[in-house]
């Protein structure tokens, strides 16, 4: 079998698709699309996404090729999947003659927006073309498609967090320090994922937009395969209960870390048994080893209120190491801070960094970590990716662009059409979607990424340069606009209106 984990690759899809090759009426091409139907938790403020992990879904399901055993498999499983173990359709002759015809590769054109662009609400991130008989497998590939919600969710998480960081960061922290924002959120996740495969598409997510991360999984895999051997991801050395409560008392297991790793920067949670009381009096005495050691010396609360243990940490280890006070007026502590890494979200980081920032401490002095919060309280709900039908040219040659719109839910209607999507100069050079026929004369951002086969020739960009492409893209796009573009708009109110009359005169019923 050619299918990752053992499994015979038509069955990476759900099980009703394989009936709709029967059903789809005969076309000479079919034309589907994806969406994100809405922003961010349909946070209608800042509605801006990272598009991003096609590339592994591309490279690692749809360019393989399908085999004749793969079918065979497919069609004995098949034989048993109908109500009452009889055989469920599969349409193990198209196969074999695409397998036959097209060495394995299965037919369709897919163009998609290139790796970390920012998009909007019904921005079309995808198209995928089916062509004569195959016409009836346009959405086959649908299921494995879709699943780049998630690595694009978790980057659109992540880039909003450096936002809502970078905000406070703006104005307390000097200039010649902002480079440490790349370090103020760490991956936590590993341990939160569902499987391994999930921790590093999630995890090369978050590194879109931060340095820092444990999840080793997606740190390897950034670097070696997408980024040519050169880093992205960094860590420090850090304690975790265990190791602090294997010790006689809190304090020797911080001599022990300063011992050890005391020279560069380390981490210690320091909540085992009393938070309060391990500030109180442990922090002042293992100042003097600290301060020989010269290294950084962050501390990690792990329970209680998120706001107040943050302040506890920074104003204890003021007063153990000092401050001084920077060009906007915020203090700085000497060669220690506080992380949190305990239940954050986007929400409770605000709040973290309202606190601290009122307490007239810079921001750099804080670091979060987020683990399920980032790599799993996630779902496709949360942007809303869809892939929805668009034309159908028939096999008599008539057009029909085609679209959804559900009167009990309005939030799902998709658009009609054949796309392109173009650089709109008027919104900063942020992406509107035109049909085909009415697009611009500027460059598609739609890219042939496979066409029946790999693409000759073609290579995806290096993690560098779709990391610059985030950055770029985020800071100038504006929060919302229009991505839909008039012309549009206008073609999808007249396909509505046909539709209904359609409907309403029985046409869609008969």
């Amino acid at each position: 079998m050619s299918g990752p984990f053992g499994l015979p690759l038509p069955l990476l899809t759900d099980s009703y698709k394989t009936s709709h090759a029967a059903l789809f009426p005969a076309a000479q091409k079919a034309v589907a699309y994806a969406e994100f139907r809405h922003g961010f938790g349909n946070d209608s403020s800042d509605e801006r996404m990272v598009f991003y992990g096609l590339q592994y879904i591309v490279d690692q399901y749809i360019n393989r090729q399908w085999t004749a055993e793969d079918v065979e498999m497919s069609s004995h499983f098949f034989s048993t999947h109908n109500t009452g173990h009889t055989a469920f359709p599969f349409p193990k002759e198209l196969f074999l003659k695409f397998i036959s015809e097209n060495n394995g590769h299965f037919p369709v054109r897919i163009e998609a927006m290139a790796e970390g662009s920012v998009v909007y609400p019904h921005t079309v991130v995808m198209q995928i073309t089916a062509e004569r008989e195959y016409s009836g497998l346009v959405t086959y590939l649908e299921s494995v498609l879709l699943m780049a919600w998630y690595p694009s969710t978790v980057a659109t998480l992540s880039r909003r967090s450096k936002t809502a960081i970078n905000e406070y960061y703006r104005t307390s922290v000097d200039e010649n320090m902002r480079w440490t924002l790349d370090s103020r959120m760490h991956d936590f996740g590993f341990r939160a994922c569902t499987c391994v495969e999930q921790s590093m598409l999630g995890g090369a997510a978050h590194l879109l937009s931060f340095g820092g991360t444990d999840t080793l999984t997606a740190a390897y895999y950034v670097q070696q395969r997408l980024n040519g051997g050169r880093a992205v991801a960094t860590s420090i050395p850090a304690t975790e209960h265990s190791v602090m409560t294997a010790f006689g008392s809190e304090r020797q297991a911080v001599l022990r870390l300063l011992e050890v790793y005391g020279d560069g920067v380390v981490a210690c949670v320091m909540d085992s048994y009393d938070y309060a009381r391990a500030l109180e009096e442990v922090l002042p005495a293992v100042a003097t080893a600290k301060l020989e050691r010269g290294g950084v010396l962050i501390i990690r609360p792990d329970s209680g209120d998120q706001v107040e243990t943050v302040l506890m940490g920074l104003r204890a280890a003021e007063r153990v190491f000092g401050a001084d006070v920077n060009g906007l007026g915020f203090r700085v502590i000497r060669g220690a801070g506080v992380i949190q890494g305990d239940g954050v979200t986007t929400k409770s980081l605000a709040r973290i960094l309202a606190a601290v920032h009122a307490a007239g401490y810079a921001a750099q002095n804080v670091a979060f970590g987020m683990g399920g919060g980032l790599l799993q309280k996630v779902n496709r709900d949360t942007m809303s990716m869809a892939v929805k039908l668009s034309s159908v040219t028939y096999a008599s040659g008539e057009t029909r662009d085609i679209m959804k719109f559900p009167r009990a839910g309005s939030e799902k209607v998709s658009l009609p059409g054949c796309f392109s999507v173009h650089a709109d100069a008027t919104q900063h050079g942020a992406p509107v979607v035109y049909r085909q026929c009415d697009a611009p004369d500027a460059r598609n951002l739609l890219e042939v990424v496979y066409d029946c086969g790999p693409v000759p020739g073609r290579q995806w960009d290096s993690f560098d340069d779709v990391r610059r492409r985030v950055d770029e893209q985020w800071r100038c796009f504006p929060p919302r606009i229009n991505a839909v573009s008039a012309l549009l708009l206008a073609h999808q109110k007249a396909v509505h209106i046909r539709q209904a009359q359609d409907v309403d005169g029985g046409a869609a019923f008969a």
